[in-house]
């Protein structure tokens, strides 16, 4: 059985997230603020993290800090805000996903079952497939280990499987959609959640972020890896594809292109 920690100082909600994923065969465990979660933490590592934003005394971000330093932890942040910014906060500092306040507890069950198959599909053995090189950037998926002109970066695990993906498909134009699809494992959610990530991943790969060469933003679709043509050169057949059509997503494309 599975180990959930729901953190959350409203009783009434901590309740409901708790019976909830109580019926859906999770072992849950409470606490009420940051200084309990870590310490609920380091006496039972929790194979996933229900987190709040707004906690007395230590923010839901600062805890979600504290616990990817002490190891790999999915998390999903809770929050009663509607600001972008405060979503986007969050997964910068590792969340997985977020729910805003009101929610559904049935969707919020959901996301966490999609968070875990993306956790367990990680852990229960190293991706096939070789190395990837391009640019510089090299993509170890057996070690899961990312470098930089040798150099060796350090990229959250949703940052890597994103890399990874994009490489494996050096040329093609991916939606946006499909991305969240194919590298969160999602068949609905916010895709500024993607842009986020693209725009973290270009801060770390990327010589001048702010004009990238590698990842390369397709208007009106989502992104394209490309290698300079100063640096290599294309394989045959792996130009830009066309942009696919509707998915089960329905959302609007984002504005906040990056």
């Amino acid at each position: 059985m599975q180990n959930i920690l729901v953190v959350d100082d409203d009783p009434t909600v901590a309740e409901v997230v708790a019976g909830y994923l109580e019926r859906a065969g999770f072992a849950v465990h409470r606490a009420e603020d940051g200084p309990q979660a870590l310490r609920s933490a380091g006496q039972l590592w929790p194979d996933l993290v229900v987190l709040d934003l707004m906690l007395p005394g230590m923010d839901g971000l600062e805890v979600c800090r504290r616990l990817r330093g002490q190891g790999p932890v999915p998390v999903i942040m809770l929050t009663a805000r509607g600001d972008e910014d405060d979503r986007i906060l969050g997964l910068e500092v590792g969340a997985d996903d977020y729910v805003t306040k009101p929610f559904s507890p049935r969707e919020l069950v959901l996301r966490v079952e999609s968070v875990l198959r993306r956790s367990r599909a990680r852990a229960d053995g190293p991706t096939a497939g070789p190395v990837l090189s391009c640019a510089g950037i090299s993509v170890d998926p057996t070690a899961r280990r990312v470098t930089k002109d040798g150099d060796e970066l350090a990229l959250t695990l949703r940052e890597f499987d994103l890399l990874a993906h994009l490489m494996r498909h050096r040329g093609q134009a991916i939606a946006r959609e499909q991305l969240m699809h194919d590298v969160w494992g999602w068949e609905f959610g916010d895709l500024s959640t993607v842009t986020v990530h693209v725009r973290r991943l270009r801060g770390k790969i990327e010589d001048d972020p702010a004009r990238p060469r590698l990842i390369q933003t397709v208007w009106g679709v989502g992104y394209r890896f490309d290698a300079p043509a100063s640096t290599a050169a294309r394989a045959p057949g792996s130009g830009p594809t066309a942009a696919p059509g509707p998915t089960a997503f329905g959302a609007p494309e984002p504005t906040d292109e990056v």
